[in-house]
């Protein structure tokens, strides 16, 4: 659900709003089901017994993964299946609100084949990445994150850009949120190996992407790539927040809504008895939070500009305490609930993940009408004609800057493309790899690759380009070897100049 939320094969727009645009390799996750309303009225029970489930992903093949907090065990869930366990995380120290919390699967997991988790060990919290066909391989990519037996934050989640996010607790130094030196009581951002990214990131060589943070378990994002997340509050507020790079959200001077300048208000808040809210995703233009001492499932309403509408409590107190809601490839929500975690009051089934399936009972289109094939036709051109249709410019100029940012077998690519001709009502970019590489997301464009060849259309609306305008957008790919840059960059037939 994430549109990770990792979406599954998707990746949505990071600096200009719009539309989502699709790029999959043949070989890649399945496309993301349109957004539907859930059936909230037909659940299914994927799994029964469970203690504390707290994390929660899914893989290509529709399955899900779900990390047991106080057993350090991750499960497989299919339903109508017994939970498989596949994994158990050395080191995990559960206790409070500690132990193993956070899941995600790397949205190029066909590729890597890479689970990571969020845990606390014995003397930190930490970020560990795996294989399920070789668990016991587990290679730390992040770790000295202060732990305490409370407000160990703990929630992971790829963003639209192909980086990892994770809402790191204060451990009950309040001070900390504050202090950007610290990454305790912030939202950190790093590359899937744990390194900084080349860009994006507000502090120079530092993982803090946003601060002044109390306890954020849970991480969304909207169609347009903005972030949102869920965050505890003390005794009074807790809170949605949009989230900004660099932004500070006040704690622990402000909890809630503040008039100090400094700090970014919540688009959302309720009270403590109301929520304490943990996970969180997004289904189209709706938020759903999942709360636990409010024992129901909120669906916010996103107004599209990055704020909210009035909130609706759903599932109120049929479930108990609910920690965790994801979105499914399916359409479907999944709901985790957490009523062994020594707050709640366990059923004899709990803990329990729940499944309620897209609204009329029938399984959404696999492949929305908007998302162009993985695979070009095998016939037609390959290079879009130099003359456009009656009525549009003739060739234009153009110049194009590329940026890569680069771990291990994996990169992003942020490319610029400026008109320099007459003015244009849409574009076509093509270029060819010079290496092995191969697009597996992209956003802000439709890309497609035939062998080395990649051609990249505009999203639509932002096809338009003044003379002097620019187009941004990027991709996510793999490679081995060298990952040298193209070079035969042209629109619509005329070369451009690369830079």
């Amino acid at each position: 659900m994430r549109r990770k939320v990792a979406f599954w094969g998707t990746l949505v727009a990071l600096s200009l709003p719009g539309s989502v645009a699709v790029a999959q390799a043949a070989e890649g996750p399945p496309p993301r089901a349109a957004a539907l309303a859930p059936d909230f009225g037909a659940p299914e029970v994927v799994a029964t017994g469970l203690t504390v489930p707290w994390g929660l992903g899914f893989l290509p093949d529709g399955s899900a993964l779900a990390a047991e907090r106080n057993s350090g065990r991750v499960l497989q869930l299919r339903p109508g299946s017994a939970p498989t366990p596949v994994a158990t995380i050395s080191g995990v120290v559960p206790g409070g609100e500690a132990g193993l919390l956070g899941l995600a699967v790397s949205p190029t997991y066909a590729q890597d084949g890479f689970v990571y988790v969020y845990f606390t060990a014995a003397s930190d919290n930490r970020i560990v990445r795996f294989r399920l066909d070789a668990p016991q391989n587990q290679t730390v990519i992040l770790s000295g994150l202060a732990r305490a037996n409370f407000h160990d934050g703990g929630r992971i989640a790829f963003g639209p850009d192909g980086m990892l996010y994770a809402g790191v607790g204060d451990a009950g130094d309040t001070a900390s949120a504050q202090n950007q030196q610290s990454r305790n009581g912030k939202i950190l951002r790093m590359r899937p190996d744990g390194g900084v990214p080349a860009s994006g990131n507000p502090f120079a060589g530092s993982l803090v992407y946003s601060l002044g943070h109390r306890n954020v378990q849970g991480l969304a994002w909207d169609a347009q790539g903005r972030l949102y997340a869920s965050e505890f509050g003390q005794n009074t507020w807790d809170e949605v927040n949009q989230i900004v790079a660099g932004g500070n959200y006040g704690w622990p001077t402000v909890e809630g809504r503040g008039n100090d300048q400094r700090f970014r208000n919540p688009i959302v808040v309720w009270s403590t008895a109301e929520a304490s809210p943990s996970g969180a995703t997004i289904d189209g233009s709706t938020l759903y939070v999942a709360a636990l001492r409010g024992t129901r499932l909120w669906a916010v309403p996103l107004d599209g500009n990055g704020g909210a509408g009035t909130p609706t409590a759903l599932l109120q107190g049929q479930y108990g305490r609910l920690r965790t809601v994801e979105r499914a490839p399916d359409g479907s929500l999944w709901v985790a609930t957490s009523n062994r975690d020594g707050r709640g009051s366990p059923a004899a089934t709990d803990d329990r993940v729940i499944r309620f399936p897209a609204a009329g009972g029938a399984t959404p289109p696999s492949t929305p009408p908007s998302t162009p094939p993985s695979t070009p036709p095998s016939t037609g051109p390959s290079t879009p004609p130099s003359t456009p249709p009656s009525g549009e410019p003739g060739p234009a100029a153009c110049a194009v800057t590329w940026e890569t940012d680069e771990w291990g077998s994996g990169f992003v690519a942020s490319v610029a493309l400026t008109n320099r001709g007459a003015p244009r009502t849409g574009w076509t970019l093509t270029f060819t790899f010079p290496g092995n590489q191969r697009v597996t997301n992209a956003w802000n464009a439709t890309v497609t690759q035939s062998g080395a060849q990649v051609t990249v259309r505009d999203a639509g609306w932002n096809g338009p380009l003044a003379t002097g305008g620019t187009a941004t957008f990027g991709f996510q790919a793999t490679y081995s070897g060298s990952n040298a840059r193209p070079t035969d960059f042209s629109v619509d037939g005329t070369a451009c100049t690369a830079g």
